[in-house]
């Protein structure tokens, strides 16, 4: 089931071949907020690199449920989750039946079940984790849960379920719930929680005693990780690593083994930072952007000595869902480049490097909101496409034959 999607590929093989410096910023509607500036140079607005990547893209597989997240099995099959709640295995261009054993989730607004990912362990025990938005007394909140997939007969289920992080407090919402999970090495499980999008509850992205907003660190048994900022401070979470976030779709770690991530901002000011421990990332009292309803967020600020600024932003958004840094062969230009998936941008939006500054910024459009990204162990581009209708397309993108 393969379909070649010619036209958006052409857009970038006109370049003259004399071209050598770089090429003007991507081009995009003018900002949100008129009046604001970047910090330092290169904070928005990148150039395009000299030469642009000449890619095609084909179908893996389509008319699939709403997903949400996508991770890579080590047998070229492909492990996906369907925003109503069910888990499936797509093979061979189809999604095979619901895996049984997930427990419920809210699936309204923003909610229902989340990202997935393998653990260290996968191919000795099937260990996975998942996120979701949990029913709960009162309302709902971000979860996160430990289980093993197991496989039999050509059926498959999970066992040992044992949800490890429960985000507190409880809050009756439908938005912004995150999350993305990266698992390291070590075993230190990173999470991402939105800050719920409301009015009330978004302010508790500032307060050490609530999980909204945050970036949570923790063990395979949801025990804080070593090394948290405020284990030890009174009224604080344990498990906070960093705050100051609104609402992050887009997480991974570097080649470095550090955490990166990319949160949705309000009406511009998507940002880019690798957190560090204890650092405030501002929200929603610094940030880039404005509010939907054109009005100032807060007092408009967008620079403050306690809070740090983002290595990168977009104004207006990318609307960022799905984040990966290239290692491959396929495309030797994208080494060391971060792959982030645009909803609002309808493309996987391409991040070149040096250090933790964007020296460049392009894009292969695919047509379609990109909600997930991931990089096959061959090089391939993998990216999970969302339509108004609700259903879902899984594309490959490969350099242009």
């Amino acid at each position: 089931m393969q379909r070649l999607l010619a036209t958006t590929a052409a857009v970038f093989l006109t370049l003259p071949a004399f071209a050598q410096e770089a090429r003007p910023p991507v081009p995009t509607a003018a900002p949100n907020a008129t009046n604001q500036t970047p910090a330092f140079d290169g904070q928005t607005r990148a150039p395009q690199p000299p030469e642009a990547t000449a890619f095609q893209v084909e179908t893996v597989a389509e008319d699939l449920p709403k997903l949400w997240a996508m991770e890579l099995l080590p047998d070229d099959r492909m492990l996906v989750t369907a925003k109503d709640g069910a888990l499936h295995i797509i093979k061979d261009g189809a999604a095979g039946p619901a895996i049984e054993g997930v427990p419920d989730v809210v699936n309204e607004g923003q909610g229902g079940l989340l990202d997935v990912a393998l653990g260290n362990d996968f191919a000795e025990n099937g260990t996975i984790f998942f996120s979701f938005s949990e029913p709960r007394e009162g309302g709902n909140g971000t979860a996160l849960a430990k289980a093993r997939l197991v496989e039999d007969g050509g059926t498959a289920r999970l066992e040992d379920v044992e949800t490890i992080f429960s985000q507190q407090p409880t809050y009756d919402g439908d938005k912004h719930f995150g999350s993305r999970i990266a698992v390291a090495p070590d075993d230190v499980i990173w999470l991402t929680v939105g800050e719920r999008s409301d009015p009330e509850p978004r302010v508790q992205a500032q307060d050490l005693g609530s999980h909204f907003g945050k970036v949570i660190r923790i063990t395979t048994d949801g025990e804080p990780a070593e090394g948290n900022p405020f284990a030890d401070q009174d009224g604080a979470r344990p498990e906070i690593w960093s705050l100051g976030h609104r609402n992050t779709q887009a997480a991974t770690l570097g080649p470095d083994g550090q955490f990166w991530m990319i949160e949705h901002g309000p009406k511009g000011g998507d940002e880019l930072n690798r957190p560090e421990a204890g650092k405030n990332y501002g929200w929603p009292e610094v940030t880039y952007g404005i509010e939907y309803s054109g009005k100032p967020v807060g007092e408009g600020i967008t620079q403050r000595a306690d809070t740090q600024q983002p290595l990168y932003y977009w104004d207006p958004v990318i609307a960022p869902s799905g984040m990966a840094f290239y290692e491959g062969d396929m495309f030797p230009a994208l080494d060391g480049a971060i792959l982030v998936g645009g909803l609002a941008a309808q493309a996987v939006v391409i991040l070149h490097m040096d250090g933790d500054r964007v020296v460049h910024e392009e894009r292969i459009p695919v047509e379609a909101r990109v909600r997930d990204v991931k990089v096959g162990p061959d090089g391939a581009i993998y990216a999970v496409t969302e339509d108004n209708g609700g259903s879902s397309t899984i594309l490959r993108i490969t350099p242009e034959a």
